[in-house]
């Protein structure tokens, strides 16, 4: 049996620096259990950020956006 993950896209704003989103992300992963799936950036400088975690059968913590 494959695993399974649950995945959420978080659209970024442009203006949220890059450090900032880095701390974020890693605030979520150590104690939400959510790990970055993917991230693209387009023209106009917006970014959607993509992340994932592992379906368990206890509840897990919400991301908070």
């Amino acid at each position: 049996m494959g695993v399974e993950y649950e995945y959420r896209g978080l659209p970024v704003s442009r203006d949220i620096p890059r450090e900032q989103l880095r701390q974020t992300l890693s605030i979520h992963a150590e104690f939400g259990g959510w790990e970055l799936a993917g991230h693209r950036i387009y023209g106009d400088g917006k970014r959607q950020v993509t992340v994932r975690r592992r379906v368990r059968s206890e509840p897990q913590p919400p991301l908070a956006t």
